[in-house]
């Protein structure tokens, strides 16, 4: 009887082999019930998918000018990210009426205001007005001294920024003697300084806190 037993156990047909189940089919070894762990697609979590919000960074500068003369002033400039650059412009002991007011391209004034160098030019063009398409970066045009001899401006240019290749920081700002002709004026000077005399007071450009 054994031997028939076991020639059934072995004549058994062996079982059809188990399909595979959308969930994973795992064997408790102690109470022998089937743990089921269902599959899940990845999400996003809302933090994860929420936009970002960039803050526009500020950045701003000073130089206080001063000279051989009774001339001297403060300037400040601003410029939010990749924009234009807001310049504010305090200076007293001129004479009234019109100054040539340009950035030089030196921050260097071991020699006083000479030794600022030319104009700040980074694109080798003709000196011009601050609205003309062929000018120097630091051209600024001409700032007005009141009957006692103050000048206040707001001056908006995108030629002089305060950070990149082109930036501001550690040059000078000059104002001049004589009204800026921006190149128009016909004289030999006109395309190079625009004719703007000396250099009555100079001041090297700095970042400051906001």
């Amino acid at each position: 009887m054994a031997a028939m037993a076991a020639h059934a156990v072995l004549a058994a047909p062996a079982p059809p082999p188990s399909r595979v189940s959308p969930h994973l089919l795992l064997r408790n070894s102690f109470a022998g019930q089937p743990l089921s762990f269902a599959r899940r697609s990845p999400r996003l979590s809302a933090t994860a998918s929420r936009s970002l919000t960039i803050v526009a960074e500020t950045k701003k500068a000073v130089a206080v000018l001063k000279g051989n003369s009774q001339v001297e002033g403060v300037v400040t400039l601003l410029q939010e990210d990749d924009g234009p650059t807001t310049v504010k412009v305090s200076i007293t002991g001129l004479t009234p009426g019109p100054h040539g007011f340009h950035l030089h391209e030196f921050g260097d004034t071991t020699n006083g205001c000479m030794s600022t160098g030319p104009h700040f030019n980074p694109k080798n063009l003709t000196h011009g007005a601050p609205e003309d398409e062929i000018r120097h970066a630091g051209d600024l045009g001409n700032i007005i001294a009141n009957a006692d001899g103050v000048a206040e401006a707001t001056i908006v240019d995108n030629q002089i920024p305060l950070g990149g290749p082109n930036s501001v920081i550690g040059r000078a700002l000059v104002v001049h003697e004589l009204q800026d002709d921006l190149g128009k004026g016909g004289h030999e000077l006109s395309l190079t300084t625009g004719n703007a005399g000396g250099r009555l007071a100079c001041g090297v450009v700095g970042l400051t806190p906001i």
